[in-house]
Order: structure tokens, then sequence, then C-alpha cells
């Protein structure tokens, strides 16, 4: 189709690019080497979801009717098809990315090497290592003797061995797990200056004499196969159960989801390969994908640094609130005025500092947070069941569809009922997205409300990796309307007039609609108009067209869109007001911003949500307005660095090129670098 007569980008094509981006950062060479490996391990490990979710979903339409097909515009098939052969040209892109890194290791005298390059010593180390802490780690499936394959455990990679004897005419095929609980990489007594790793499946492969000791075999081929399969849950409409128990067993079901993917060793023999797909059921070509001799990249994530400081990136310790340290009480800075934390340059820990204040402030008198994802270990619930323990009414809404979470979100559900904390699940149909905090204070006879609302989880750990927004205030405005949307979320059937906040799923399209037209009728007045937008993903045809319509009109927009995106900039008489781009750096952008002109009176937002269908229409969602000036001030200068990022910007365009912003002879501005620097000189 001509490009002026294409008005969309299919999303998942535009995500298998976004993903391009990030092996892009495996390629930079102005990266750390060890960081560089490490991005191949976030490429695969995002590989990994797109399949788990993206490409289940798409199996799963492909066996609907025609009319449902219709809701892509292509066929589930036909974008099947296009993914199966994008998917073949990132993996080649990617085997060459990963050898190249290989011989770079080596200019550092770091070396990883296989079962068969070990010296005489390194191969009695491995035999001992093996012994001491591998060996029964293992359980053999011995195919042949088996009935039905075992369930293969889509977070695993397994070694599948030929055994065969010299002697005798006879063979068998075994299926090995390799083990997760253990470091996926070994590194071997130095060899003079060399340095050398060796991964635990080529260990396992030094050994297969020892595990199948007492079988009459002499020769073992081992090639690495990973199974990818479908993590969408079905919910048991059984209406005795407790939306907990549902979770809980879909959770369970989901471990014996149907493949969507098979990679294996390319060099695998036929009939290994004949008998496996067999086995597993795996019919469709497109789901097989032959790779090189490892697999389950995301371990890389962990790779060992063996070279110094100088392979990996510069810390960027996040930075302190002087007004913050100095004070005895956060609650009292915050009543002064609004206040406003970017991480991961500023510490997490305020929050929980915040939290764990309430949970002793004798004038609390009850404390309300909806938690959509937590960490591990989670400081914050510790804290609000700290808070719970000294009396305060702790309402918490837990998300328990959170994907991936559901577990450790179930876990700290059951942990915080025990102390008396009332945990709420949600509604069927929608879940709530939306990051909020409201503590409510007496004062007199009054209450005074405190709130937080986020732009990504309260999660310590995602804290220092993501970049996300929260906003704190007092501000009446803003607080009586986040107690309206706990309100809801209680009691979703009653709902509400929200003058400040636009909150999905009643009222942030028609906020969205109302502030794009205000744009468009400015621009055809031929005032000053503009539009800025900051988000994950942008796959909404009626908000792309509402866009298009205001670039048709004049209207200036300026897009940052880390993920998925529909639209299609540059395209005359529809979308050439439309400038698009997406930084993919050290931190993984998430934070949203939304920005319009106003006629000089800018309105600026944050949020919760993308511009998605699934936020606006389908999720409860929250996009606070900015009123306090110095923190519209700081908005806008993290937009202005994001809009002059020359160094991690790439455009996007209708071929998805994901080529570099970079403009010659200009000083180069890395954003995420100069807000640090920016941070570093405030004084607050």
């Amino acid at each position: 189709m001509p490009l002026k007569d294409r008005k969309y980008i299919n999303r998942e094509i535009s995500w298998l690019a976004f993903d391009l981006r990030v092996l892009q950062e495996a390629q930079d060479k102005n990266v750390p080497l060890i960081e560089r490996i490490r991005f191949l391990g976030i490429f695969s490990n995002n590989m990994d979801e797109f399949f788990r979710v993206r490409v289940a979903t798409l199996l799963r339409l492909s066996m609907l009717d025609k009319k449902e097909r219709g809701y892509y515009g292509e066929s589930p098939k036909q974008i099947l098809n296009s993914i199966a052969n994008l998917t073949k040209q990132s993996q080649i892109l990617f085997e060459e990315v990963y050898n190249g890194l290989v011989e770079e290791l080596k200019e550092h005298n770091v070396f990883i090497v296989n079962e068969n390059e070990l010296t005489c010593e390194q191969q009695l180390y491995v035999k001992d290592f093996f012994r001491t802490n591998i060996r029964y780690l293992l359980s053999p499936i011995m195919l042949n003797q088996v009935e039905k394959l075992p369930q293969l455990n889509d977070k695993s990679i397994y070694l599948a061995i030929k055994c065969s004897s010299t002697e005798h005419n006879r063979k068998d095929f075994a299926l090995i797990a390799v083990p997760r609980d253990t470091s996926r990489f070994v590194v071997l007594p130095q060899d003079g200056k060399r340095k050398m790793i060796i991964l635990l499946d080529d260990v396992i492969r030094a050994n297969l004499p020892e595990v199948f000791k007492i079988l009459p075999y002499n020769k073992f081929e081992a090639y690495t196969i990973k199974l990818t399969r479908d993590a969408e849950m079905d919910e048991d409409t059984d209406l005795t159960e407790s939306i907990l128990d549902k979770i809980s067993k879909a959770v369970k079901n989901r471990k014996k989801g149907d493949p969507v993917r098979f990679v294996h060793d390319r060099e695998i023999p036929k009939d290994l390969l004949k008998f496996l797909t067999s086995k597993l059921s795996i019919k469709s070509t497109n789901a097989q994908v032959g790779g090189g001799r490892y697999h389950n990249f995301k371990d890389f994530i962990s790779f060992p640094n063996l070279i110094g400081s100088s392979a990996e990136n510069t810390p960027l310790p996040p930075l302190s609130i002087k007004s913050f340290d100095t004070s005895s009480s956060l609650i009292s800075e915050i009543e002064k005025k609004d206040r406003f934390l970017h991480y991961p340059y500023h510490n997490f820990a305020y929050f929980i500092r915040l939290l764990r204040e309430a949970a002793l402030d004798p004038d609390v008198v009850s404390i309300k947070i909806s938690l959509y994802r937590v960490a591990f270990e989670s400081k914050v619930v510790r804290a609000l069941i700290n808070a719970a323990e000294n009396g305060k009414k702790v309402t918490a809404m837990v998300e328990l569809r959170a994907r991936f979470d559901e577990q450790a979100n179930i876990y700290w559900s059951q942990r915080m009922e025990e102390v008396g904390i009332n945990v709420l699940f949600g509604q069927p149909g929608f879940k709530v997205h939306s990051k909020l905090l409201l503590i409510t204070r007496k004062d007199g006879k009054q209450q005074n409300h405190i709130a937080a609302i986020s732009t990504g989880n309260f999660h310590e750990g995602n804290a220092g990796l993501y970049t996300d927004f929260t906003l704190f205030t007092a501000n009446k405005r803003i607080t009586c309307e986040v107690a309206h949307v706990f309100d809801f979320i209680e009691t979703p059937y009653h709902t509400f007039r929200y003058k400040h906040l636009l909150v999905s799923p009643h009222g942030m399209r028609k906020g969205l609609m109302s502030l794009i037209n205000a744009e468009i009728k400015n621009a055809k007045k031929g005032l000053p108009a503009f539009i800025f937008c900051k988000v994950n993903n942008l796959v909404d045809e009626s908000i792309v067209d509402k866009i298009y319509e205001a670039s048709s009109a004049g209207v200036k927009v300026q897009l940052i869109v880390r993920g998925m995106c529909s639209m299609i900039a540059g395209i005359e008489g529809r979308s050439e007001n439309i400038q698009m781009t997406s930084i993919v750096d050290r931190f993984l952008e998430h934070s949203r911003i939304f920005a319009f002109g106003n006629n000089g009176k800018t309105k600026y937002f944050i949020s919760s949500a993308d511009w998605m269908t699934r936020n606006l229409d389908h999720r409860v969602e929250v996009a606070a307005p900015i009123y306090d000036p110095e923190i519209q001030m700081e908005i806008q200068k993290i937009i202005d660095l994001n809009l002059a990022d020359n160094q991690k910007a790439r455009i996007i365009d209708a071929e998805l090129k994901n080529q570099y912003r970079h403009e010659p002879n200009s000083e180069p501005i890395r954003s995420q670098i100069e807000l640090y620097n920016y941070y570093k000189q405030r004084v607050y």
C-alpha cells in the first residue's frame, strides 16, 4: 500500500521495531561493553514476553471468525506471518551482535569457552564443580521410556540429548533442564592473563558421560531448546469462587499454556527435532525458530563483569532533596506546597518515609493506596502493615491481574489481610492501573488529605531503573478528587464528575479529546497551538485520528513514544506537523506527560495511562494536572531535554528504520544524563 494511503502501523510490528531499538544499544560502541551484553538479555526477555502475550493473543484471534479478525485491519494470520519473518531477521542480527561482543571481550582477555576448549586443568575444575554443585540438581528424562513429554517450563532452557553407541546400533533421546537456581555463568580459574567463563549448559555437556554412566551409550549430542507458552490467563467463571482463588488457579494453569514458540539450536539432528515437535504438538513452522548454540539470553542481564568499572555505566546514585532531609516531617513539607519526585534521579526512599511517618503520626486516620506491582521484599507493604498495627485504617487496592506479578500480589494481599488491612481486588472487566496514595489526617473537627499520584508503580526496584514521577500534594482540588477515585474503586457503580483529574474509564478519553479540540480551535484562529505527549504506547485509533486532525489544522505535535506507535508522521496533508521520537537508554522511559498549549497558558498533566484503548476505556487510570508553577517549570525542562536528545532518540517513521536523531555540528545532548546533572545542581 502506498505510504500516503496508510493511516496506521500495526501495533505488533511497531513493538518489534521498539525491541530492535533495545538491540541497537547492544550494538552501540558508546555503551560500556558489559552493559551492551546485558542489553542482549533485555532484548531476549522482551521477546519472550512478546510471544507469551501478543503472539499468543493473535493465535487465539486467528481461530475466530472474519469479523473478529477485522479488528486488526489485517488478519491475525497475516500479522503472524509478518512477525515470523521479522523474528527470523532479528534472530540473525542478534547472533551477529552476540558474536561481535564475544570478540570484543577477547580484546579485554575475557573468553567465553565451551566444553571442547578447556585446558586439562580447567577440565578437572569443571568436573569437580559439576559433581559438587550441579550433579544432583539434574533430573534427566529418558524420552523413549515415557508416553508423554513432561511439562516444560517456559522460563527454563533444556538440553535435548541424543544418546548413541558406536558399538551397538541403538539410540535414545533424553531431556535435561538447565538449573535456574544457580548462576548461568561459571568463572574458571584464570589462565595467565586470560579470564574464562563457561556457560552452565556447557558444564553439563562436558559431564554427560557421568550423568548417563549406567546406560550403554558412549556418544552424546546435546542441543539447547526453549519453549514459550501462551501466558494469557483464562479466569474461571465460577461465581462461588473469590477473585483471589480464580487468579491463583489461572496462574497455575498458565504453566500449561499452549506453546507459541519453539526455539532450538539449528544444528539439532532432524530425527530429534521431529520427535520433539511431534511430542509438543508444534505444527506451524512459524512457531519454530532455529538459532545458535545458546538460548534464554535473558540470563545475560546478569553477565559477570571481569573487566572492571570501565565496562559498566558510571553509577548515578539517586539524589537527595535538602528540604526533605532537614525536615522532621514530610507531611508538613507537602502541606506547605506541592512536591515532585522524578525517579531514578530522586530517591524512592522519600515515598517509603512518607508511609512510615503516616504509620506513626497520631493525627493520621486512614491510608488508602492502589498497588499494581510491588517489590518481592516490599518496603511499601511493610510500611502499610506497620500502619495497620498502629491502629490506622488501611485500605489497599491490589490488582491481582498485573501480568506476571500475580503471585507476588497474592502473597502480599494475604500478608496484609492477616493484620486487618482492608484489601480490595477490583471488579471483573477492568484493571486498576492508577497509582494513588491518600493519607487522611484529623485537624480538630476537620479532616485533611495528603495525596501522592504516580506515573509508575510503588515499587522500590522499578524506581531504580524506570523514569517515573510522583506528585505529592495537599491541594484540595486534587486530593478531594483522589478520594472520589478511591470511592469509585470501592463502589464502581457510583461515578463522579471530575473537574481537575482526568479519570478512566469514564472521563479521560473525553477530556483528552476536549483538550486536543481546544488546540485545533486555537490553530484555526491563528493562535499558538501545540500538543506534547510522552507515553509508552500510542495505538488508540480514535486518538491517532484526532491528532491527525490537529496536525491538519496546523497544531504543532511533538510525541515521544517509547514502545508501540501506530501513528505515521510526516505525511503531507495529514501529519506533516507531527514529529515523533523514541528514547532508549540506560533507564527505561516510563513516565507519561501530556502538555497542551492553551494559548500560552500551558496545561501540564502526568499520568499512569498510555494512549491505548485498554487504558482509556477498560482500566482505572488517572491523569493529574500540575498547578504548581515551579513544578510546571521542571516538567517543561524535562520536555525540552527529551526533545533535544540527539544521542539516544530515534526517529519513528513509516519504515520503522530506527534512525538516530543525530544533528551534525550540534552539542551532544543525552537527556537522561542531562537530567541527572540538572537535578544534581538544583537546590531545593
